[in-house]
């Protein structure tokens, strides 16, 4: 969907994204229920209300709007809005784009074939070495490189493809550099690369803006690499969302007796090719033309019945949900009918707060 907002528009559809309650998936049936943000953000009070028993949507305030407009401005970064003609088109093939983004430095990169190199913050020397020479190798061939900014695997990754192009994307909001000692890197990324962030201009980072900073960064890629993770690393939560949303996922093998092999070692066993060098990636790219993003047949769906009453819809939707997530395409089948009336259910739900959706597109019970 690519439309051409008037400066007013722009502003609702910002308003409406940070809107408290109002993540992508919510935005995204906000959009598609009542036609675009300005009539969202009108019907979004009685949507509220009807479920909140006279409570009211959080919604920020024009002044709020405009403070945010004018940092992103002050520090050099475009805004760009999901609908917007040169919107990541990696990124806009997911059913859920983040609706809002804020890219500071040569905003083409994102648009240009991208894969993801992840893994380790306490890396090896040897893993830093491999991920800044694949980084580079991928770079001769043509890709950007996409990472987090981290220590370790992300900054060596970052290094290695400076002079080719390479796109950080941030947990928090542009200028938040973390770790600080990335000063420097975040200076020649802006300069020579790209800097991507969806939180405000300024926001410092928390724990939970790691997974949506993940979910963009395999989002922007084509493959997502991970040279060296435990068990418990976050970058495997980075390739679990990547192979949700229909990339590549690789992993680089390691000695079973270091513990930052292990997560790379099940991610083979699991069933991620094996990367030993750029050749591996580029034979696992071959014919990758593009995707669809998984589940975006139900958005064809008109409904259930039009003669369902809604409230009937969220109860149904309700006893369905359970605190184990499930998608939206087995939701629906398990509703029986089409989508219309489940993803209308839904919003409804989840501004109630009854339930959620995770950074990989299931919903579950709160």
């Amino acid at each position: 969907m690519k439309l051409a907002l008037s400066p007013s528009e722009r502003r609702d559809w910002l308003r409406l994204a940070r809107t408290e309650l109002v993540g992508p998936v919510t935005f995204a049936d906000l959009i598609k229920r009542f036609g675009g943000a300005s009539r969202a953000l009108s019907n979004l009070p009685d949507v509220f209300r009807n479920r909140h028993k006279g409570g009211q949507a959080a919604i920020p305030g024009l002044d709020e709007i405009e403070d945010e407009l004018e940092r992103g401005a002050a520090s050099g970064a475009r805004l760009l809005l999901s609908c917007d003609e040169d919107y990541p088109a990696n990124l806009a093939a997911l059913d859920t784009p983040p609706p809002v983004l804020w890219a500071l430095g040569q905003t083409g990169e994102l648009n240009r074939p991208a894969v993801a190199i992840v893994g380790a913050r306490i890396a090896s020397a040897a893993g830093q070495r491999f991920a800044r020479t694949l980084a580079a190798d991928l770079g001769a061939a043509g890709y950007v490189v996409v990472s987090g900014l981290a220590r370790g695997i992300d900054g060596a990754a970052h290094e290695g493809a400076l002079s080719t192009g390479t796109v950080a994307v941030l947990a928090g909001g542009i200028g938040d550099i973390y770790p600080r000692e990335h000063e420097d890197l975040y200076a020649q990324i802006r300069d020579r690369g790209c800097i991507v962030s969806e939180a405000r201009p300024g926001q410092v980072a928390q724990a939970r803006d790691f997974p949506r900073r993940n979910r963009i960064i395999s989002g922007l890629s084509s493959a997502i690499i991970v040279v060296e993770a435990e068990l418990r690393s976050g970058s495997l939560i980075t390739a679990r969302i990547g192979a949700e949303q229909g990339r590549e996922v690789l992993a680089v093998p390691g000695s079973p007796l270091d513990p930052r092999a292990k997560g790379c070692n099940d991610l083979i066993r699991q069933g991620a090719a094996i990367c030993e060098s750029v050749e591996d990636v580029l034979q696992a790219l071959q014919g990758f033309g593009g995707f669809q993003a998984p589940g975006q047949a139900w958005l064809q769906g008109t409904g259930t019945s039009a003669d369902t009453p809604l409230n009937a819809v969220c109860e149904q939707v309700a006893g369905l949900l359970s605190p184990t997530p499930v998608s939206r395409d087995d939701l629906i089948r398990a509703a029986g009918g089409q989508a219309g009336p489940v993803l209308a259910a839904l919003v409804e739900l989840e501004l109630a707060g009854r339930a959620e959706f995770s950074p990989g597109g299931g919903v579950a019970a709160t």
